[in-house]
């Protein structure tokens, strides 16, 4: 061990098929488990990290350096972070930003997350792309104990058959009021008089319902047990049905919601909102190889034709085949021909399996809220 390391304490993953890979521990000791996952993302570490949907994993990333812009609380997509670890090939101990108000280390320490650094995470992203997302332990702080691993193992699962809307999403209805992020001393943007749209909260992004509000939505956010009847007793213009983790088939109540609303307002769903929809339209979904995660994943939009850069999470796709008549897969993934859109128009239905409110990613689909609203907006005239 070279000397400036020597003091270093350690940090374990151990993974289900019993793969170790080891670097360093930043912070104080923590154990963690959940399904081990890579985000090739180059920037973007806070919003990925309270992004609801990484409940249940083990963040891994590819960024060389992981920590330079510190933390604030605009870039935050929930109150929380979710994510179970985080694994980095170096991370960045003092920000240099003007918008940050702490340090990324000491935001996680405080909040028990274990954080590991120095790990070969090229060989670790090639073993996962090879065997597929794994469930994994990380021990960080210290040596593991004989036999500690494997019985942490033994409790270590994916997040196959797991239903975790329940655990992330709001317990009570709320409306929401602010827009994106604007440069200090403007006045906030509001909607003003702009169409109701009901935001069925599965693990919902901050940015998507700034989005919302930034295109003229007024915004209300119901539990994901709210049914069809109390969502439509708040007279909503459209529904959006919101990312989130876990297994969209283990998702019961929310595909039967949107049953229920299905021809009687407009519809969109976003990366596991989507799935949900195709569930509800009679379709079905399978757990892909080791997932997309990141912000450079190319579509192509059906209709016209235009290719589109987009930002990505979910381990899970929606199968084309089992796709009733009257529904069109509308976007597909150009790396691995997966579905990444689908529409059925006859019941003012969409979902788009990628996140266009990236946070963090590219833009170009960010005019699918603006796109969306519009469409409430006629239909409410």
């Amino acid at each position: 061990m070279p000397p400036l390391l020597a003091g270093c304490a350690r940090a374990t993953l151990a993974l289900s098929d019993g793969a170790l890979f080891s670097g360093y521990a930043a912070g104080g000791e923590a154990v963690a488990s959940g399904e081990v996952v890579f985000n090739t993302s180059m920037f973007g570490y806070q919003e990925m990290l309270t992004d609801p949907s990484y409940r249940g994993q083990i963040l891994v990333l590819t960024a060389p350096h992981v920590g330079n812009v510190g933390v604030n609380d605009d870039d935050q997509e929930s109150a929380r972070v979710w994510a179970e670890g985080l694994i980095v090939p170096d991370l960045s101990l003092l920000p240099s930003n003007w918008r940050a108000t702490g340090g990324l280390l000491e935001r996680l320490e405080a909040l028990g997350v274990p954080v590991a650094w120095g790990f070969d995470t090229r060989a670790l992203v090639l073993h996962l792309r090879e065997k597929g997302a794994l469930p994994g332990v990380l021990v960080a702080g210290r040596e593991p104990a004989r036999g500690e691993l494997t019985k942490l193992l033994a409790r270590a699962h994916g997040t196959d058959g797991c239903d975790l809307t329940r655990e992330v999403a709001r317990t009570q209805t709320e409306k929401w009021e602010a827009a994106p992020w604007q440069p200090p001393g403007e006045e906030p943007r509001k909607a003003n008089g702009g169409p109701r749209i009901a935001v069925v909260d599965c693990g919902a992004k901050r940015s998507i319902l700034r989005h919302l509000v930034g295109a003229g939505a007024e915004v209300t956010v119901v539990p994901p047990d709210s049914g069809a009847a109390r969502i439509l007793a708040l007279r909503p213009a459209g529904v959006v049905v919101s990312n989130g983790p876990g297994d969209p088939a283990a998702v019961a109540a929310v595909p039967e919601t949107i049953r229920h609303l299905l021809g009687k307002v407009p519809l969109l769903g976003i990366c596991l909102g989507h799935q949900l929809l195709a569930l509800a339209l009679g379709g079905r979904t399978y757990k892909l190889r080791f997932g997309h995660h990141g912000a450079n994943h190319p579509v192509r939009d059906e209709g016209t034709g235009a290719g589109w850069i987009t930002s990505q999470n979910h381990n899970y796709a929606v199968d084309p085949a089992s796709l009733p008549v009257g529904t069109r897969v509308s976007m597909t993934n150009l790396t691995d021909g997966s579905v990444e859109g689908i529409a059925a128009e006859e019941l003012r239905a969409e979902g788009i399996q990628f996140h266009p409110e990236a946070g963090p990613g590219p833009h170009d689909a960010l005019g699918v809220f603006a796109r969306f609203v519009w469409r409430c907006r006629k239909g409410s005239a």
